[in-house]
């Protein structure tokens, strides 16, 4: 088990597009396992490669029992719009409210380097748009209609 530090608002990985994954080899999926203890550990729904500053298109994201990892994550559908508050661990303190997508498919490898399409609505299809986001150097800061700090 391993934690990362997680990077925060300034850092300059945060706003690259993160390097595409050539293949999922040991290193990535020590990457995966490292991602989950470290979403863990910070009590997150996801957490994108970028936010431990590694500059890779690799995703986490838990849900209720539901892990999900994705590594070169691509959006293939948008249905519908639904307005939820968000937060970041790499944006402490900071709320916003953030139209997204209601439901997407999404595809992606998964650990053992096969191509997966997962069909997501509510909180999951959230959380994923966030995290590819950050793929794309994108906060959710950048998309909020209104922000509040706590």
């Amino acid at each position: 088990m391993a934690i990362y530090q997680i990077v925060e608002i300034g850092t300059d990985v945060l706003r690259e597009k993160a390097k595409e994954v050539k293949e999922v080899n040991a290193s990535i999926i020590k990457l995966l396992n490292n991602m989950l203890d470290t979403m863990n550990d910070a009590e997150g729904v996801g957490l994108a490669a970028p936010q431990i500053g590694v500059s890779k298109r690799v995703i986490v994201v838990k849900v209720d029992d539901q892990i999900v990892e994705l590594v070169n994550p691509v959006i293939l559908e948008k249905e519908g719009e639904a307005v939820a508050e968000e937060g970041c661990l790499s944006i402490p303190n900071i709320t916003g409210d953030v139209v997204r997508a209601a439901k997407i498919r999404v595809q992606g490898l998964n650990r053992q380097g096969e191509m997966c399409d997962i069909h997501a609505d509510r909180l999951l299809a959230r959380a994923l748009q966030h995290e590819i986001d950050h793929l794309e150097g994108i906060l959710f800061i950048d998309l909020a209609k209104k922000t509040y700090r706590s």
